[in-house]
């Protein structure tokens, strides 16, 4: 069992916890995952690490409730405690020779996003983070992105904060006036991450994509995560989850992770009545 240390909610759809966690947080690399229950009957869901502390022994993990699991998850608060919590899995993130570096983060990906940006501004290399919102009202993590930042840019879909457009809007600005980026990290929706990998094809720079497909046990085993990338069947949760998104099978990507949308919405609808309950 794992206490939940703090919740906070970073608007009305995506929530933070901080989980007592010493064994993962001592271990814990940026870029790698967890896997949790949040009951003995409850499913496995992967969640990526958004923070850690070693001294605490706390990993921080955010989510957005959008299917039965994590609307569970969300009626749990402080003192409550998650039936298991286990990590850290995957491959960490590289950041070796990496000096000028943009980070990009859409919607819920910005979560991810974060730790990358971090973990590179200390090695002190010149990150700039440029992260997208369908509105202002959905902005999550501002304040810790411009710490972990050289740069910040901050886009929205309807330009509610004042800078309309999508976070390739803002690479592709940064390109044309000249910025050389030797590595370009993009994390969020798959379509976003294929948008960004189309711009920085042409340009030759380097560019990694943090993959989250359809995951069970994490380890390997189940196979529900494969992926294609440069021709090679690959597993998001033992090889990865970073690729490099010029060889990355998008198309089939997007695919395979709208499979279930309709198993997803049933579930979701036949147990909202039991999580009011909950609450």
């Amino acid at each position: 069992m794992y206490k939940i240390v703090r919740k906070r909610a970073l608007h009305e759809t995506v929530t933070l916890m901080e989980v007592a966690a010493p064994a993962i947080a001592r271990r814990a690399r940026p870029g790698q995952f967890i896997i949790l229950r949040v009951n003995e009957g409850g499913e496995r869901i992967p969640l990526t690490i958004a923070g850690y502390d070693r001294e605490r022994g706390t990993i921080t993990i955010i989510f957005q409730k959008v299917g039965y699991t994590t609307q569970l998850l969300d009626t749990l608060n402080e003192g409550d405690f998650i039936q298991d919590f286990v990590g850290p899995l995957g491959k960490e993130s590289e950041f070796e020779g990496m000096k000028r570096v943009a980070v990009i983060g859409g919607g819920l990906g910005v979560a991810i996003a974060y730790p990358q940006a971090k973990a590179l501004h200390e090695l002190g290399a010149e990150v700039d983070v440029i992260v997208g919102f369908r509105s202002s009202d959905l902005m999550i993590l501002l304040d810790e992105l411009k710490a972990a930042s050289t740069n910040l840019y901050v886009m929205t879909d309807d330009g509610s904060n004042g800078h309309k457009g999508f976070v390739t809007t803002a690479l592709e600005e940064r390109l044309a006036a000249g910025v050389k980026y030797d590595t370009i990290i993009a994390i969020g929706p798959l379509v976003m991450m294929r948008a960004v990998c189309n711009l920085t094809k042409p340009y030759g720079i380097k560019t990694i994509v943090s993959m989250n497909p359809i995951m069970i046990d994490g380890t390997g085993m189940c196979g529900c995560c494969r992926l294609t990338v440069g021709g090679e069947t690959k597993f998001a949760c033992v090889d990865g989850p970073d690729f490099d998104g010029h060889l990355v099978d998008f198309d089939e990507s997007i695919a395979r992770s709208r499979m279930y949308c309709g198993e997803e919405r049933q579930s979701r609808d036949e147990h909202c009545n039991l999580l009011r309950g909950t609450n």
